[in-house]
């Protein structure tokens, strides 16, 4: 049997490519999720797997520790082999501010994706639209900068930056 890959790019001290036999070797957690399914109506499923907060800690995010709250401009992009893809900021899953146990199943109903790869699971969601199958990516970007915004002058509105 072919092991799918994921790979760990972006901001990261550590990039990795990972195997789901890779994954097992996090603290894992189980899962047991209802969410609606455009297609297919209400879902009912068990998953296991490690949280995403703890396998991309473990890759070094590039936070900049001089800058307090630094973590807060870091995004998250999973992509599926499907090419379906979602979107996360750090701190729906830091532990210090939303804490959602948004995992990188390794299982789905007692079946072993080692095979198809880890999907990404979001218990807190009521639509699957995020549960992405078959993760191929995540990317954690915090590159992206806002230019600092011109001083206000006493009289006159400030112009938003285009």
């Amino acid at each position: 049997m072919t092991l799918a890959h994921i790979a760990l790019a972006g901001d990261l001290a550590r990039p990795a490519r990972l195997t789901v036999p890779d994954l097992l070797r996090w603290p894992q957690h189980r899962a047991d999720v209802s969410f609606e399914c455009a297609t297919s109506g209400i879902q009912h499923h068990r998953f296991t797997g490690p949280r995403l907060y703890d396998v991309l800690a473990g890759a070094g995010p590039g936070f900049d520790p001089a800058r307090r709250k630094d973590r807060l401009r870091f995004l998250i992009a999973v992509t599926g082999t499907d090419g379906h893809h979602a979107v996360l900021s750090w701190a729906e899953i830091d532990p210090d501010f939303a804490a959602a146990p948004v995992l990188l199943a390794v299982t789905v109903d007692g079946t072993p994706l080692d095979a198809t790869g880890p999907q990404l699971v979001l218990p807190q969601d009521r639509c699957g639209a995020r549960h992405i199958s078959g993760i191929t990516v995540i990317r954690v970007d915090g590159g992206y900068r806002f230019p600092a915004p011109a001083p206000a002058t006493p009289g006159h509105a400030s112009a938003a930056a285009p």
